[in-house]
């Protein structure tokens, strides 16, 4: 099978629309331009799909380059027959390739070469045809010059030969491999003298879990253990199985049990022991691991997707405040476009104390330059700070309101290079003000700015494989960055990287030409920037937005070379381009099969009368913010059966944490989520979303909070739509250990709000 006819068998897409997209691939096209603007050719493959063709298709390829890699090796070896090449063209994995090359993999010495070359081959292969040790013949191998003394010493040299034998049989390593993973049972346990009570860790001291049903957060919770040093971790067939994998070894060598003497059966016993359940146990703790970190980092993708397509707050000139007790509140002020225009500290807080100074500094700025909103940083003093804003609201007659903002990175960002190079003469601290007030602005041109590992909604982030977290979540931020479409004029060097057909190199030069000759009037002009060639030009066009240019659809996703059918709609409406956007209601009367007869494909028709209909659309929805409990600030001010209203944090596989304003996430675990069987807690909630919960149970010590979102007899609705069911169904949920207190978890896993 071709690696094109695979990947449309394992999709479930047509050869044509894989073969489609492989020649788009080959000739430079990204992933958001093909999903986009080559529905024709691909059939409309959306951009998971082009995503998940991508990533298959390197790993095809990659065994494709190893298969080519071995044949050459064994062609080398003149070990290559006919049989054995077939076996291995037909291998359809990475573990059957590596399965079929191991015997002839290149060795240092050991005692089964040893014994090899002291003519003991013959003598293995007779033991392994009768299931027994030929005695007999033991005497006629003596040969001391090469240390075979003795029978004894013969006879370990024949078992060494067999032990090789078994363990490089690639249809018995297959066949073990596959019941071990589907029946084998991951036994953990404390390593010796590691078995602190207070250990985060302690729910696996005694722990055992048939491995291929290990959630993913348990898995790396484990590994994590073991790589810490405080648990041990072993791979087991269950008692029912004992003896099963010495049955296999001698089935495949059409031995009977009658037939095996006491030494055959101590070999076959040692070839399970020693060689095979060890290399399976390694290869399928990786295989473990693997699997945890593909669900680690899509729980993360899912999260990071979810922040980063937030609701935009729009341009508004802002009043970004960055909580803080002795080193006071620092204060920045942006207007409509995210430039900065004024900036300050304040000290309302202990040990200063300077209430009344505080408010009537940010009453006078939020009154100087109009400010329709303050942003608080959700850190240290968050609380009283957003009191201190909400009392400037009041003063302030014009419309003014106060939000809290998850800060999350933003230390991070007014430390970078990117913040030093944007305000080289400003002090850290502001920048960090100014990230808090911008994100508020539009939360995904801030959040490009700031390594995703720092915003805090990933799970066991560390812990997972690094280069496969970076390449997903570039591809979610470069997803976000180009379905909401960026403004040319206004996008930071960073978010514009981030657009298809750009690199950090044309974005650079992009801002350089703005900031040279001024605010592009139309898209033609992105050719004038320096190593912009037609091609990016192509790919990033109708991802850039220019507002108010010369061109009204170069503020729209239709792209340039779509041009020619929107002045052909226009054109069936009777109507100039200028007027059908003005009198959207006359697109009704189009007949798309006109246009279809004309030439145009049926689906960028139908995306070009979609983006008429509302030209230059933000698909985000509409902003909304949190409204905390007054009175509740602190993990004092909280009580059993408390209604509040919360933002979701971040999303894992056992459930959710939720910012409730007392300076603390709490869980929703994922049996509290609804009043019904939830496997997926993303079918529920999602990073971002305003939910309302219940308070179960308040631990101060262990700082830990523990809410609910189940309904109690009435209907709940969650911000986004979704309703629980009111029958709850069932059906049990495997218990998640907490390893030590809340803040223990966060600490260890990388979840929840992240200390400054």
């Amino acid at each position: 099978m071709s690696i094109e006819q695979q990947l449309a068998t394992e999709l479930s897409i047509k050869p044509a629309q894989v073969a489609a997209t492989l020649a788009l691939l080959d000739q430079g096209a990204t992933l958001p331009f093909i999903a986009r603007y080559r529905k024709e050719q691909t059939g409309a493959l959306d951009d998971t799909q082009l995503r998940q063709l991508y990533e298959r298709l390197g790993q095809l390829r990659e065994l494709e380059t190893r298969r080519e890699s071995i044949l050459g090796r064994l062609q080398e070896q003149n070990q290559l027959s006919p049989e054995l090449e077939q076996a291995i063209r037909a291998a359809d994995s990475r573990a059957r390739l590596e399965d079929l090359y191991l015997p002839f993999r290149p060795k240092r010495r050991n005692k089964a070469q040893e014994a090899r070359e002291a003519g003991l081959e013959p003598l293995a292969q007779d033991s392994l045809r009768n299931g027994s040790l030929p005695q007999g013949k033991l005497g006629e191998f003596l040969n001391p010059d090469t240390g075979f003394v003795d029978q004894d010493s013969v006879a370990e040299g024949v078992r060494q030969i067999l032990l090789e034998i078994l363990s490089e049989d690639a249809e018995l390593i297959g066949t073990l491999r596959q019941r071990l993973w589907q029946q084998g049972e991951l036994q953990v346990r404390a390593a010796r003298g590691k078995a602190d009570p207070d250990s985060k860790f302690r729910d696996y001291f005694e722990y055992a879990e048939p491995i291929a049903r290990i959630p993913s957060h348990r898995a790396l919770a484990v590994l994590r253990g073991v790589s810490e040093g405080v648990l041990k971790a072993s791979l087991q067939l269950p008692d029912n199985l004992d003896g099963w994998p010495e049955e296999q070894m001698a089935r495949r060598h059409q031995l009977r049990p009658a037939q095996l003497d006491s030494w055959m059966q101590q070999t076959l016993q040692q070839a399970w022991q020693k060689k095979l359940r060890p290399s399976l146990e390694t290869e399928l703790i990786k295989h473990l691991r693997e699997q945890a970190d593909t669900a680690a980092i899509e729980v993360f993708a899912r999260n990071l997707s979810d922040l980063l397509l937030a609701a935009p707050a729009g341009a508004k000139t802002t009043i970004g405040l960055d909580p803080g007790l002795r080193t006071g509140v620092k204060v920045a002020v942006i207007d409509a476009t995210g430039k900065l225009v004024d900036y300050t500290t304040i000290y309302p807080h202990a040990p200063k104390k300077q209430w009344d100074q505080s408010l009537h500094t940010l009453t006078t700025l939020a009154k100087k330059h109009g400010a329709e909103l303050i942003a608080v940083g959700n850190g240290t003093a968050s609380r009283e700070t957003e009191q201190l804003a909400q009392a400037v609201c009041k003063a302030v007659a014009h419309n003014l309101q106060a939000v809290l903002v998850n800060e999350a990175g933003a230390s991070i960002y007014s430390a970078s290079e990117l913040a030093a190079a944007e305000f080289p003469d400003l002090d850290v601290t502001i920048r960090g003000a100014v990230s808090i007030a911008r994100r508020l602005q539009d939360p995904l041109a801030e959040l490009v700015k700031i390594d995703p590992k720092s915003i805090g909604v990933g799970q066991y982030q560390h812990d997972v494989d690094q280069s496969r977290l970076e390449d997903a979540l570039n591809g979610v931020i470069e997803h976000c960055v180009n379905h909401v479409g960026v403004d040319v004029n206004t996008a930071s060097a960073a978010l514009l990287s981030h657009v298809a057909g750009l690199n950090r190199t044309t974005a650079d030069n992009l801002v350089a030409w703005r900031d040279e000759h001024g605010a592009l009037r139309n898209r033609r002009q992105l050719l004038k920037v320096p190593r912009l060639g037609p091609k990016a030009f192509e790919q990033c066009a109708g991802f850039l937005r220019i507002r108010d240019g010369e061109e009204p659809l170069d503020n729209s996703a239709v792209h340039p070379e779509s041009y020619p059918l929107a002045q052909a709609i226009a054109d069936n409406c009777g109507l100039s381009l200028e007027a059908l956007l003005q009198q959207p209601e006359k697109l009704k009367q189009v007949d798309p099969a006109r246009l279809e007869a004309q030439g145009f494909g049926a689906y960028t028709v139908r995306d070009v009368l979609g983006e008429l209909e509302k030209p230059g659309r933000d698909p985000r929805p509409e902003f909304r913010s949190v409204r905390y409990a007054e009175g509740v600030e602190t993990l004092k001010d909280l009580q059993p059966g408390m209604e509040l209203e919360g933002v979701v944090t971040n999303v894992t596989h056992f459930g959710a944490f939720v910012d409730i304003g007392v300076h603390q996430d709490g869980l929703v675990h994922i049996s509290q989520l609804a009043d019904r069987f939830v496997s997926d807690p993303h079918t529920i909630v999602s990073s971002g979303q305003i939910v309302k919960v219940r308070v179960l149970e308040v631990d101060e010590a262990r700082k830990r909070i523990a809410l609910s979102m189940k309904a109690e007899n009435r209907d709940v609705t969650t911000d986004n739509g979704r309703q629980a069911a009111q029958k709850p169904t069932h059906r049990p949920e495997s218990r998640v250990p907490l390893e030590g207190s809340l803040a223990d978890k966060l600490k260890a896993a990388g979840l929840g709000r992240k200390n400054r």
